[in-house]
Formats: structure tokens, C-alpha cells, sequence
């Protein structure tokens, strides 16, 4: 039982670590390789022709991106 507790320990001591970092750092998880970015792909969906919906969201997106924040003034 002692190792259990120990393992445990030692695992959420990493964990917590980990998070700490993140939360610092500011920065997105990557793999070791770099990602999709490494082999030329710019998005995970890489169609020419994405459906309705994701063309919808897209332009939402881009509208709420250039859209100004009254609140904030």
C-alpha cells in the first residue's frame, strides 16, 4: 500500500508541475514532432470544400473576431 501512495504522490507532484508550467508559460501543448504545422498543414480539417456547418462557424468566427467589444470602451 505504501508504494501505491508514493506512486500517487509522485504522480500528481508531476501533474500539478505540469500544470503550473502551462499556466506560466502561456503556451499551446505541441507534440514532439510540432504538430500538424511541421507537414504543411495549416488546419485540422485540410478539405477544399468544408460543409455548411463549418462555413457557418467559420463566418461567425470572423465575425466575432473583427466585431468591437462596446463593454470595453
Amino acid at each position: 500500500m505504501t508504494y501505491f501512495v508514493i506512486t500517487l504522490a509522485f504522480f500528481l507532484v508531476v501533474i500539478v508541475g505540469m500544470a503550473v508550467g502551462y499556466i506560466f508559460q502561456k503556451k499551446t501543448l505541441a507534440g514532439s514532432c510540432g504538430g500538424l504545422g511541421s507537414v504543411g498543414i495549416d488546419k485540422a480539417c485540410n478539405c477544399d470544400n468544408p460543409c455548411e456547418k463549418r462555413q457557418e462557424r467559420e463566418r461567425q468566427a470572423a465575425l466575432k473576431e473583427n466585431s468591437i467589444d462596446v463593454k470595453n470602451l
